[in-house]
């Protein structure tokens, strides 16, 4: 398999398939979400669009829950997330899957990259990777310089011996340029162009604790599930190109990809799970029915005229991706809302133990540990970091 390939270009977003005109593909959306944390306002934000997309196109919903990592294996989390998708009145019409009972197809998926010569062990630790100063990738991963790229059968052997490798794709070298440049069109944000080699590096495919990485699951997954459109926050735009180019590499069909504003608190932050924010527990009790919310948030960003309760069947009317194109930059979810934020653990600022944990002091081990804590999003995250740091120096 060449990797050397010319540009890998996707049709744009309103480009017609090569069906014929009188025969228009289906539309299969998907929800995707994870059950590390109840939904918060900007989950139900981000599957709403997806599900107002799909159905205003006469098209299918199919729903994914993605559970590979341990931290999101907590079966009661993902029965209270179907449980609000169906309060809230977004049906699925096929699932839900799993993704743990889904390896076989992403180790099938590993073994086509390895037989073809695209992937290495890599034994670079996460404190290696950010010691090395280098630049970021635009969703905040450091951009990988090919340490282990090289190895030889003997190092990589001794290596192994020491410690569990994780599995990266090549990418093309860095003086192919023309060939590794992935460029699509997003439903939102318009045309998107990454040279692969300098704004990416090679990357995972396989952690080195055995887990899938998520770019190679979703690309296997949104294939054999034949989604056609992937609906998510702009925070996942700089995966995009990644994900191309699997598909390309593993012979997969590309979707079309629609990413969506981020809602924001006050101080800047995206709404997350970790930090409770606008919590859908907190939300169903406060507004009492889905159509009162939903039509609420409608309201908010500009889905609809105004904020009149309506359920998600009367807001498909109202969907037009030329709204959400007028309304693309991040939106903040201001007191004008009348709606108060909670904080994640009342007794526990997770802030002030982050910052008692110095990562300076920390061994390489020690910091990789730090850093899936500080990834994961339980209130019991902050009394973690302070219990366990002696043993991290």
């Amino acid at each position: 398999m060449d990797i050397k390939t010319r540009n890998i270009v996707t049709p744009a977003a309103d480009t017609p398939t090569s069906q014929p005109a009188s025969v228009p593909a289906p539309v299969v959306g998907r929800f995707a979400p994870s059950p590390s944390g109840r939904m918060h306002l900007g989950n139900v934000f981000s599957c709403l669009c997806s599900w107002l997309s799909a159905r205003s196109q006469g098209g299918n919903i199919v729903l994914r829950i993605e559970d590979l990592d341990d931290r999101c294996k907590r079966p009661e989390l993902a029965a209270q997330l179907i449980d609000d998708l169906a309060w809230l009145g977004l049906q699925w019409d096929e699932g839900p899957y799993y993704q743990h009972d889904r390896l076989d197809l992403y180790e099938s998926a590993l073994h086509q990259l390895q037989d073809a010569g695209l992937t290495y062990p890599c034994f670079c630790t996460r404190a290696e990777l950010h010691a090395a100063s280098a630049p970021h990738a635009s969703d905040g991963t450091p951009i990988y310089r090919g340490a282990c790229r090289g190895l030889s059968a003997e190092e990589v052997a001794r290596r192994s011996a020491l410690r569990a490798p994780a599995t990266r794709l090549r990418v093309p070298d860095i003086d192919d340029l023309a060939g590794d440049v992935i460029e699509f069109v997003d439903r939102t944000y318009g045309a998107q162009c990454e040279a692969l080699a300098t704004e990416c590096g090679d990357f995972l495919v396989r952690r080195s604790d055995g887990v899938f990485a998520y770019q190679l699951a979703v690309v296997v997954d949104d294939a054999a599930m034949g989604v056609t459109e992937v609906v998510r926050g702009c925070d996942l735009l700089g995966s995009t190109p990644r994900q191309i180019y699997l598909q390309h590499l593993l012979g997969l069909p590309t979707p079309h990809y629609a990413h969506i504003p981020l809602l924001m608190s006050p101080d800047g932050r995206r709404l997350s799970k970790r930090d409770r924010d606008l919590d859908l527990g907190e939300l169903r009790a406060r507004f009492g029915t889905p159509e009162a919310l939903l039509g609420w948030l409608a309201g908010q960003t500009g889905i609809a005229p105004d904020a009149t309760p309506r359920s998600a069947e009367q807001l498909v009317e109202h969907f037009s991706w030329d709204v959400i194109r007028a309304h693309r930059e991040n939106i903040v979810m201001d007191g004008r809302t009348g709606m108060q934020q909670t904080t994640a653990c009342p007794d526990e600022h997770l802030d002030s133990d982050i910052a008692k944990v110095s990562t300076t002091q920390l061994s390489p081990e020690g910091f990789d540990e730090f850093c899936e804590i500080l990834d994961s999003p339980t209130p019991e995250a902050a009394k973690t970091l302070l219990e366990r740091k002696p043993a991290w120096e």
